[in-house]
């Protein structure tokens, strides 16, 4: 990755940290490693003193296109890039929210020279998928459905950034997985290509259902390795990480991240009831679908397409490898489509 100067971060560093905290902030020190654990955006953690005696721990992020990584930039979709949304969700969503999620520290953001940068909490604590205690799992269901009734107030009126869900939204992802199925060069055999076309062909009551469900603010990507758990043991902090594609949309397609996978249907029905039970005890009770299961099956089944949609060419690292074709088929056997 290419390293900001040392003079350049330390200023933007403070001018962030002032702007946020509304007075002038001091860096004494700074020492700065890039971080093991990175997606697609360039990382580095930061270790702050300020001259109030105050020391930090901060991840630095740049949410700049060119420093997506290599692969990241070849195939991430150009529409869902926004180097703003993930600074507008901590900034105008989550900070002061107290829902445990990472502090946010502040930004510096200057489109003319593409500098997005931003600075939150270095939260210490393993990714949720490298922990094997379900009670964890279970607790990290119950704190999604707080998180979405706390944020659904703002679905009326979010950031400009956040994405929308809707037919159009929702219709994407199935259309380019059936182009990629129809382009020659894609490597998908005959009866994969055959079966995404047909899978097109049924999909309206699909974007229909999820498009009725109740909105909320919804992450995009709550998959466990996006899911960072402080005191896994204890006080249980679930403070979920990448925000990159936060939206205005169904809750449970969050669930639904959360929930996909190498599951025992039993061992996804409680997380399932997990969140249910969390929600129902919350303030939007009401805004839970009267057929949850049925939606929830419609929201995997969602990202399962939006898997087969991304690129043909792309793989997760192999600890989170998927068959997304398979899981749409299961899915759509379950929903009789």
């Amino acid at each position: 990755m290419n390293m900001v100067a040392e003079p350049d971060l330390r200023a933007a560093l403070e001018e962030a940290l002032g702007a946020h905290e509304g007075t002038g902030v001091a860096v004494t020190a700074l020492e700065r490693r890039p971080c093991e654990y990175r997606t697609s955006f360039a990382l580095e953690e930061l270790d702050v003193n300020l001259a109030d005696g105050r020391a930090l721990r901060i991840m630095f992020k740049d949410l700049s296109r060119a420093c997506l990584d290599e692969n990241a930039q070849r195939v991430k979709p150009a529409f869902l890039h926004n180097p703003q949304r993930e600074v507008e969700v901590y900034r105008d969503l989550l900070d002061g929210a107290a829902l445990g999620t990472p502090a946010y520290y502040g930004a510096a953001v200057d489109p003319a020279r593409d500098r997005h940068w931003l600075f939150i909490e270095n939260v210490a604590g393993p990714v949720l998928w490298q922990i094997g205690e379900f009670e964890v799992w279970e607790e990290t269901a119950r704190w999604l459905a707080r998180m979405h009734a706390a944020l659904a107030p703002a679905a009326a009126a979010p950031p400009p950034s956040l994405l929308h869900y809707g037919p159009d939204l929702f219709r994407t992802w199935i259309d380019r997985a059936r182009e990629f199925a129809q382009r020659p060069g894609t490597p998908w055999d005959e009866e994969t290509r055959a079966v995404v076309v047909d899978l097109s062909e049924r999909y309206d009551p699909v974007v229909e259902r999820l498009s009725a469900l109740p909105a909320t603010i919804v992450h995009g990507e709550f998959y466990p390795s996006n899911v960072l758990v402080q005191d896994p043991l204890s006080a249980i902090r679930v403070a979920p990480i990448d925000w990159e594609i936060a939206a205005v949309g169904p809750g449970l397609l969050d669930l639904a991240a959360l929930t996909i996978g190498k599951w025992t249907p039993a061992e996804r029905a409680a997380l399932a009831r997990a969140y249910r039970e969390a929600a129902e005890a919350g303030p939007s009770a009401e805004a839970l679908p009267a057929d949850f299961d049925a939606a929830l099956d419609c929201c995997r089944l969602h990202l399962a397409v939006q898997a087969l949609g991304w690129d043909p060419d792309w793989q997760p690292p192999a600890e989170h490898r998927h068959d997304w074709l398979a899981e749409s088929l299961r899915i759509v056997g379950e929903l009789r489509l």
